[in-house]
């Protein structure tokens, strides 16, 4: 069964760095397209970052400049390295990919971790 575990959220001051980890687990053949959302209670979901095979990025507005997504295919992982934390960036978030197997291609979300920056 694949699986996407989130790990690396908790609470930190304002201006302070995390770094969240999205191990996928299971048997498969590639990761597609991987990338981090996160949703504040109330909200959507939205798009932070995305990270291609060959390792282009894309992040949306409000992040770019503090986090930087990156990805060790050798470890199926993708990292989210968050620096200059902001009140306004508390939320939950979510590991999400395609990912080839067997089965075909499918979608699929992790757990979601909870980020809390305090002012």
């Amino acid at each position: 069964q694949v699986q996407l575990v989130e790990s690396g959220g908790g609470l930190v001051q304002a201006g302070g760095s995390l770094r969240l980890s999205c191990a996928a687990s299971g048997r498969f053949f590639r990761i597609v397209g991987p990338g981090w959302y996160r949703q504040l209670l109330g909200k959507e979901r939205e798009l932070v970052a995305v990270i291609t095979s060959s390792g282009t990025t894309n992040y949306a507005d409000s992040v770019k400049g503090r986090f930087t997504i990156s990805r060790d295919n050798a470890k199926n992982t993708v990292y989210l390295q968050m620096n200059s934390l902001k009140p306004e960036d508390t939320a939950v978030y979510y590991c999400n990919a395609d990912i080839l197997s067997i089965d075909g291609r499918q979608n699929y979300w992790g757990q979601g971790t909870q980020v809390t920056v305090s002012s």
